[in-house]
């Protein structure tokens, strides 16, 4: 079988995209094949794999204009969300002639989503309602202790992950999910794990990303895995993040993990409302009002989103 792509990156988080609107047999390649396109060696490579979608009826009389299907590069299974990869997504309809309009609705497997692209190119995508409540992600909090600090939103905080199994100490954490589901660590949660160094909280690149992601993407707390965010604030205005994400490992940059990290600092009182989300592959500008609105306030993050190549591959 051989199938055309496209090749996109977004913040230097990367994609093989497929047009399932021309080509319906797409829809039906096998996790094994998906595998393939995301294998930096054998295959093509990418983070995900997003596939493009005609609507059902039933989709396109609610206004959706596409289906926006997401597949693990790693894994080949299906995930609920990734920000990233929307940028991408209406870049392309949008170059290949299957949209004309700058505003595009789609539909993924458990949400609805909101793209633009803007006047100076970059894209914003209306992320939808962050989830503050730790049942969403799912995360069992029973029996953990919830610290309020002061001027977080009423009914947030962190939650203390308890030392046993594989992690060596207590760790706090944030939760939110974006549909998907993310802890956000902030200095004080991983700067002791990075180095003795008392400037440690100051430069996340010593962050211990690679040993302490992996450790909390399987606590048994979180029964899907999680996404495992590391902040470093920079000023009410900015951070600088690194994202471990599930089944993937630590990647430039990520959509939802960048939402999640700057909706978790909203709610704590860290952050303003408008954040610059500095990622190894590049800026996100990450909006939630949140604290004005209400917590069911739309998080809305712009970006960059490039076409790398295109091509043919024989799967």
């Amino acid at each position: 079988m051989r199938i055309r792509f496209t090749k996109m990156q977004g913040a230097g988080n990367d994609f093989v995209v497929l047009d399932a609107v021309r080509e319906p047999a797409l829809a039906r390649l096998l996790p094994g094949q998906l595998r393939r396109l995301g294998d930096r060696h054998f295959g093509v490579g990418a983070d995900q794999i997003l596939l493009v979608q005609a609507p059902t009826a039933e989709e396109a009389e609610e206004g959706i204009d596409f289906r926006y299907r997401i597949y693990n590069g790693s894994t080949g299974t299906e995930v609920e969300h990734c920000g990233n990869g929307a940028r991408c997504f209406v870049r392309y309809v949008r170059d290949q002639g299957l949209a004309q309009r700058p505003v595009v609705r789609v539909a993924t497997v458990n949400n609805r989503l909101e793209l633009r692209e803007e006047a100076d190119g970059r894209v914003t995508v209306d992320m939808n309602t962050p989830r503050l409540d730790p049942q969403s992600l799912p995360f069992d909090a029973s029996g953990l202790a919830l610290h309020r600090p002061p001027g977080a939103l009423p009914g947030y905080g962190l939650w203390r992950l308890p030392a046993g199994g594989t992690l060596a100490r207590p760790i706090d954490c944030a939760v939110v999910s974006m549909g998907n589901p993310h802890a956000v660590l902030f200095p004080e949660a991983w700067s002791a794990e990075g180095s003795t160094d008392v400037d440690i909280d100051l430069d996340i690149d010593a962050a211990p990303v690679a040993r302490l992601g992996p450790v909390l993407e399987r606590h048994p707390r979180f029964p899907r895995q999680v996404n495992v965010g590391f902040v470093q604030p920079l000023d009410r205005g900015s951070m600088r993040l690194r994202v471990f994400e599930r089944d993937a490992g630590e990647t430039l940059a990520c959509g939802t993990g960048a939402c999640a990290a700057v909706v978790a600092g909203i709610a704590l009182g860290r952050f303003d409302a408008r954040v610059d989300v500095h990622t190894r592959g590049g800026l996100l500008t990450i909006a939630w009002q949140g604290r004005q609105s209400g917590a069911g306030a739309s998080v809305f993050m712009t970006g960059p989103a490039e076409t790398v190549f295109s091509g043919e591959i024989s799967l």
